[in-house]
C-alpha cells in the first residue's frame, strides 16, 4: 500500500477506483467496502484509493477537543495495510480546504489530483462548502468529468455506522471482547514506555507505563485487563490497569502493563498493545496487602485464560 500525506502528492499516472471517508476503526464493515473497492479496482484495471482527512473535520471547525476515536492514524494505517488496498490519501483537513465549494473539490481532488475513473461514496455522502452537496450532484459533476458514482446502500451505511456505534459503546463499557468481534481484530493502545513512580515494582509487579500522545484516542473502560503485545518479535502477555490507582492515591489516568515472565527495559520503546479481555473493574483496596492479593489472583486467572488461547 503507498501512503501519500496530501493528495497533491499522489501518483496519478494510472486511473483510480476512490472511496471517501474516516474509516475510524476499520472494522468489518469498513472491510465489505474496501474489498468491494478493491474488486472493482483489479475487475478494471485501475488504482485502488481511499481518501481520508486529517485531522477530523470536527476537531478543525468546531474546536472539538472531546472527540474520540477508535484508532489513532497511525493504528488506521497499520490496519489498512492488511486489507489488500492500493493507496491511502491522507490529505491535511483545514479551515482553507473546507472553503472550497463542490465544484472546485471535485475538480481539485478527483479529477486533477486523483485521476477518478469510478467513486464508490455512500448515499448519505456530503462535500463542498457547508457540506451543501450530495451524491446526486457529484453524479452530475462525474458526467462533466468522466468519471461514474456508484453508490454504497442505506443498509450498508447503517451497519458501518452501527458497527462503530457499537464498538465505541462496548469499549466505554470495558466490553471488549464484544469491541474485539467488531473490529474483526483485537482493539490496541500505542504509545511510549515512560517511567512512573514505580510502585508496582514495590509490589513485585513492575509495570510499563504507557503513554499516548493522541489525546483523540478513545480509552476504554477503568480496569484491568489481560493483554498481549509482540515485542522484538515475539508474542507477550500480561495484565494491564486503567486507572487512578485508588489505593496509593494515584493522581491523573494511567495506563500500565505488567507483563509475564519478562525482564527487558522497554523505557522510551514504542509498543502497541493489544486488549483482549477484561478481568474486572479498578477497585480501592483497604491496604497494599490486599491490592497485592487481588493483583496475584488477577495473574491467575489471566495465565488461565491465556493458556486456554494457545
Amino acid at each position: 500500500m503507498k501512503r501519500y500525506t496530501d493528495a497533491t502528492t499522489y501518483d496519478n499516472s494510472t486511473p483510480s477506483v476512490v472511496t471517501i471517508g474516516t474509516f475510524d476503526g476499520v472494522h468489518i464493515g469498513h472491510k465489505k467496502i474496501i474489498e468491494r473497492l478493491v474488486a472493482t479496482a483489479t475487475r478494471e484495471d485501475l488504482q485502488s484509493t481511499i481518501l481520508t482527512f486529517f485531522p477530523h473535520p470536527r476537531m478543525v471547525l468546531q474546536k472539538d477537543t472531546s472527540i474520540k476515536l477508535i484508532n489513532t492514524i497511525e493504528e488506521r494505517i497499520q490496519i489498512l495495510e492488511k486489507t489488500g488496498l492500493g493507496n491511502l490519501v491522507i490529505h491535511p483537513f483545514t479551515v482553507e480546504f473546507s472553503r472550497l465549494s463542490a465544484g472546485e473539490y471535485v475538480a481539485q481532488m478527483l479529477v486533477q489530483n486523483l485521476n477518478s475513473r469510478h467513486v464508490i461514496i455512500g448515499y448519505d455522502h456530503r462535500f463542498g462548502r457547508n457540506r451543501n452537496s450530495n451524491i446526486t450532484d457529484l453524479a452530475t459533476y462525474g458526467m462533466q468529468n468522466e468519471f461514474t458514482v456508484e453508490e454504497i446502500s442505506k443498509q450498508d451505511i447503517d451497519d458501518v455506522a452501527v458497527s462503530s456505534t457499537k464498538i465505541r459503546q462496548a469499549l466505554l463499557d470495558g466490553n471488549i471482547e464484544k469491541a474485539n468481534k467488531y473490529l474483526g481484530y483485537n482493539f490496541m493502545l500505542s504509545g511510549i514506555i515512560i517511567r512512573g513512580k514505580e510502585l508496582g515494582r514495590k509490589l513485585e509487579y513492575p509495570t510499563a507505563n504507557l503513554y499516548i500522545k493522541e489525546q483523540y484516542k478513545l480509552i476504554p473502560r477503568k480496569g484491568v485487563y489481560i493483554v498481549q503485545s509482540m515485542i522484538d518479535n515475539k508474542m507477550h502477555y500480561g495484565m494491564m490497569n486503567i486507572g487512578v490507582n485508588p489505593t496509593v492515591n494515584g493522581e491523573g489516568l494511567s495506563i500500565e502493563t505488567h507483563f509475564f515472565d519478562t525482564s527487558f527495559n522497554l523505557y522510551d520503546k514504542k509498543v502497541k498493545i493489544e486488549l483482549l479481555k477484561r478481568i474486572r473493574d479498578e477497585q480501592k483496596f483497604e491496604s497494599v496487602e490486599a491490592l497485592k492479593s487481588a493483583m496475584q489472583q488477577d495473574e491467575e486467572f489471566s495465565r488461565e485464560y491465556i493458556n486456554s488461547m494457545l
